[in-house]
């Protein structure tokens, strides 16, 4: 991976984590990330419209994207109303450049290096410190955040092949206006209008933009770099976020997940550089 593709992912590796942060600390977060998404799509519109460049072969990339986006919005929001976010996160986060590993191997051939298989050992090593070692409860958490991950992981297979048939920002905008539309809608007939109006606060604006420039910033590594290290090296959001909510008090960390999400960064790391 170049020294700017590098800088692309672990700048977009801060901002995921902040929007996340502040997304998962809102009182009702399927309509904060109702209005997260639409925030997202109305700021960088402009942008877009005066920059705009798309082919039509796009559109079957965008499809897939969007349904992917969707699928990860709704799951995400469901796990953080079930779950701490320091559960959910690292799980959701760590899991996904592993499945993107996979699909790689299964689909392409790939062949994977001692250093990669380490890092697998080593993500999975993290999940289960994470979760707890003694902890049986709860086990649609732990399904959430790994369908979570794998909706990561669908989706930058998906866009790592659409953004060649235009600008990353026409492509992310119309993806992220389909993901909006099949997400505020339904939330909006859920939640009613009062509870979206209540939702749009300084937290979701900011979050807005983080949820669309910080996945700006991995479409335009994934232009000059592979998808399996651009998927790891975007995972150091994980210890970014426990770093964060360990500083401010927000949650109680056990040593164990501590561990875990170290863990967790070390396999990102094997596997992007293996």
């Amino acid at each position: 991976m170049s020294l700017t593709a590098l800088l692309l992912v672990l700048a977009a590796a801060v901002v995921h984590a902040t929007w996340n942060l502040l997304l998962s600390g809102a009182a009702d977060t399927r309509a904060a990330a109702a209005v997260t998404v639409v925030i997202g799509v109305i700021a960088f519109a402009p942008a877009a419209a005066l920059t705009w460049h798309l082919s039509a072969r796009a559109l079957p990339y965008i499809a897939a994207s969007s349904v992917l986006e969707l699928a990860y919005l709704a799951l995400l929001a469901r796990g953080y109303a079930r779950a701490e976010m320091s559960f959910v996160y690292p799980i959701a986060r760590g899991s996904a450049p592993v499945f993107v590993l996979l699909v790689s191997v299964v689909a392409l051939g790939t062949s994977i290096s001692a250093l990669t298989t380490l890092g697998v050992l080593l993500i999975g090593g993290g999940i289960v410190f994470v979760r707890g070692l003694a902890n049986r409860g709860h086990p649609r958490d732990l399904a959430l955040a790994l369908a979570v991950g794998l909706c990561i992981a669908g989706y930058t297979l998906v866009d790592k092949h659409g953004i060649v048939h235009g600008a990353s920002l026409s492509y992310l905008e119309l993806v992220f206006v389909v993901t909006a539309a099949g997400y505020l809608i339904p939330t909006w007939r859920a939640r009613g209008t009062q509870a979206l109006r209540a939702a749009v606060t300084w937290r979701t604006l900011i979050a807005g933009i983080g949820f669309f420039g910080g996945y700006l910033l991995v479409l335009a590594a994934l232009r000059i770099a592979p998808a399996a290290p651009v998927s790891a090296v975007r995972e150091t959001s994980v210890l970014i976020a426990a770093a964060v909510l360990v500083i401010s008090g927000r949650e109680r960390l056990a040593v164990g997940r501590i561990l875990g999400s170290v863990a967790v960064v070390g396999g990102i790391a094997c596997i992007a550089f293996g």
